[in-house]
């Protein structure tokens, strides 16, 4: 038996109808269960390249029914994570706000439809379920945690507290003990303080990030008049009370460096988020008597957090899914929908999440390598794992791509970037060579699960941490191997390697120890600021030519960077995502004189501009289908000045992922006209 659940907006790639910033419709996704067993599950961001998606998950859900040659009407049920009485209410706010838009109908009717037209494959409408967001969140985690019964957290925009139980024949429930209304959001209490950061949507993670390096207290008093705690562990946000702020700390503008008191703000939204946080799981579990903990919402990915209430000495165990946020919300929805029709999932705890796409055997990826010939060398090795922890130890940055793609925001050994971890210097050379500019930003440390104990000071029950979901302290004796993944305090964000689950990545660390002593490494995602994590070997070649990373090692094939310098760039053929637009406005900007201005924009939520040139714009007026760059120059019959601009213009626009730069087809291959 089959049930899908999936997540994500209403829009299809190229349009921007019914989407809005105010909306829930981020980080599409869809997952994919046989008999309540996980089989396929893979972002929508992975596939469509939009960060973060909030566009009908297409991609996602063809590659889940392919994986095991289904169609729709092959499936017990398709579960979407959000009820239908809110759904309903989303699409009503959409049609008023659009006075153009003359289709009115039910989130039911509109998601069969869309599931239709997009498989060419009726569903009937008994099998399409609608679940609450809160409690797929709530599902998500206490299902796969393998607690008999634990307090599941939802830490989200709209979060609640539930009791979780498991009984013998596998069925979970969920007792509401609370409901946390938006009002008490510790999302908007962090989004609140944001802007006096300098961050904005999804970039909570940098703010922890800042948190180690400032002193709390210096911000306390302050923060301290944004909230009340109350008993019985409740309490009250007065966020309006942030314009206090004001004058106290300068909002970052571009250019500007970050002081100490943006470090320190940050520090004190920190404590004040675990304040809070501790305060209510302090008084739920008290009255339930609860030892094993479930944490799951956006606000799970704090690490910090975590391991504050890991090491808070309130439970035995706590679990936080690796899929917290609303990607999770699939696998919650499908879950749900699975227990509905009596396939209840398995009672152990997840050990891994490598759900996604496969990246190929060594005569396929060393195919889609060869189409780069000019931009990269190619060698064949016997043992892949023995070179990257050579290469790795001799100093390289490496691209490192290992079977299925794990599901989540997190790198957890399908799709790295490494390097050495015993150079302090090394994460911030990692974060340049992928474009990062925060490069105060920690990185993971990837260490064999065996050696957790003597690397780590945990409490008991922590046997394994396979998600990067804490920081944790790491040992005196260990912490001058590690330099690079440490934070000020001398924590890192661990990963345990098991050797059954990612064998390759455990031979990696093992033979690093061999050649450094120090089997660990510095793990980072693979991809580019601009774009999701790689997902196949075509997006990772790419990435790989427009980073500056050293190699890029896949199976048993390991390429390295030819001479940049000297490459065939105008052999590359050229095309605009999907997303991407075109757009040529005239207008007055310093009310002097009237200009012609030409930009990409896109079709996602929120929305990405860039400014081109008018001699790049004429070309691409006219490039409707993927065309050869040079192709393109020959017509345009331009100086060779003009091409060398034209050609730095094209690839900083392919850096930015507003337009596609890959080799053809077939060699020889590309549409000149």
């Amino acid at each position: 038996m089959f049930t899908l659940g999936f997540a994500g907006g209403l829009d299809v790639v190229h349009e921007r109808r019914l989407d809005t910033p105010e909306n829930y419709t981020y980080d599409g996704a869809a997952v994919l269960l046989e008999d309540g067993v996980v089989v396929a599950a893979l972002e929508e961001e992975r596939l469509d390249r939009i960060k973060h998606s909030n566009k009908f998950p297409v991609k996602s859900i063809r590659f889940c029914l392919e994986s095991r040659g289904l169609r729709l009407s092959d499936l017990s049920s398709v579960a979407y994570y959000v009820d239908e009485v809110s759904a309903d209410a989303l699409l009503t706010r959409m049609y008023l706000s659009r006075s153009d838009f003359q289709r009115r109908v039910d989130a039911r009717t509109l998601m069969r439809t869309m599931l239709g037209e997009a498989f060419d494959c009726a569903i009937e409408p008994s099998k399409l379920r609608f679940y609450e967001h809160k409690l797929t969140h709530a599902a998500c985690a206490m299902y796969q945690s393998g607690f008999r019964q634990a307090l599941v957290y939802v830490i989200d925009n709209a979060g609640a507290l539930y009791a979780g139980r498991r009984n013998l024949e596998g069925q979970v429930s969920l007792e509401t003990l609370a409901l946390t209304p938006p009002s008490k959001s510790i999302q908007k209490f962090c989004h609140a303080l944001l802007p006096f950061l300098g961050l904005g949507l999804f970039e909570e993670y940098k703010a922890l990030a800042l948190a180690p390096f400032g002193n709390p207290d210096a911000f306390d008093a302050v923060l301290g008049q944004l909230y009340d705690l109350l008993p019985d562990g409740d309490y009250r946000l007065h966020l309006d009370r942030a314009v206090a702020l004001i004058g106290l700390v300068e909002m970052p503008r571009a250019g500007i460096e970050l002081s100490s008191r943006h470090y320190d703000l940050a520090a004190a939204l920190q404590r004040a988020m675990e304040r809070i946080i501790l305060h209510v799981l302090r008084h739920y579990q008290s009255v339930t008597g609860l030892r094993q903990l479930c944490v799951a919402g956006g606000m799970a990915e704090n690490v910090a957090t975590n391991a504050c209430i890991l090491h808070s000495g309130l439970f035995d165990d706590v679990f936080v899914h690796p899929v917290a946020y609303d990607s999770g919300c699939a696998l919650g929805a499908a879950v749900l929908a699975s227990q509905d029709d009596g396939r209840p999932v398995p009672k152990a705890r997840v050990e891994s999440v490598n759900w996604g796409s496969a990246i190929g055997g060594p005569s396929e990826i060393g195919a889609e390598l060869a189409r780069w010939s000019g931009f990269i060398d190619l060698e064949r090795v016997d043992d892949g794992a023995s070179r990257a922890a050579k290469l790795i130890s001799e100093g390289a940055l490496v691209g490192w791509l290992d079977g299925r793609s794990d599901f989540g925001s997190r790198a957890l050994g399908g799709r790295n970037a490494f390097a050495d971890v015993r150079l302090v210097g090394n994460r911030a050379r990692l974060h340049k060579a992928l474009g990062r500019h925060e490069t105060y930003r920690p990185q993971g440390l990837l260490i064999k699960e065996e050696d957790l104990r003597d690397w780590c000071e945990l409490p008991p029950a922590c046997v394994a941490l396979p998600f990067q979901s804490f920081l944790v302290p790491v040992a005196p004796s260990k912490r001058g191997s590690v330099a690079a993944a440490l934070y000020p305090d001398g924590r890192a964000c661990v990963q345990t390697v098991a050797r059954r689950i990612r064998p390759h990545l455990w031979s990696l660390l093992d033979r690093l120890g061999q050649l450094t002593g120090s089997p660990a490494v510095l793990s980072a995602s693979f991809n580019r600021s601009s774009e999701p994590a790689v997902e196949t070997i075509e997006q990772a070649a790419s990435c790989f030519v427009g980073s500056g990373l050293d190699y890029l090692v896949a199976d048993e094939i390991v390429a390295k960077k030819a001479d940049l310098s000297r490459a065939p760039w105008t052999s590359l053929c050229l095309s605009l995502p999907p997303y991407a637009q075109l757009v040529r406005t005239s207008g007055w900007p310093e009310q002097r004189a009237r200009v012609m201005r030409d930009e990409i924009s896109t079709t996602y939520v929120p929305s990405a501009r860039k400014q081109i040139s008018p001699m790049l714009a004429d070309l691409l007026m006219g490039l409707e289908q993927e065309t050869s760059v040079g192709g393109l120059m020959a017509r345009a019959g331009l100086t060779p000045d003009q091409e060398t601009r034209l050609m730095s213009e094209i690839i900083a626009l392919s850096s930015a992922g507003l337009a596609v730069l890959r080799p053809p087809s077939t060699p020889g291959a590309g549409h000149d006209g």
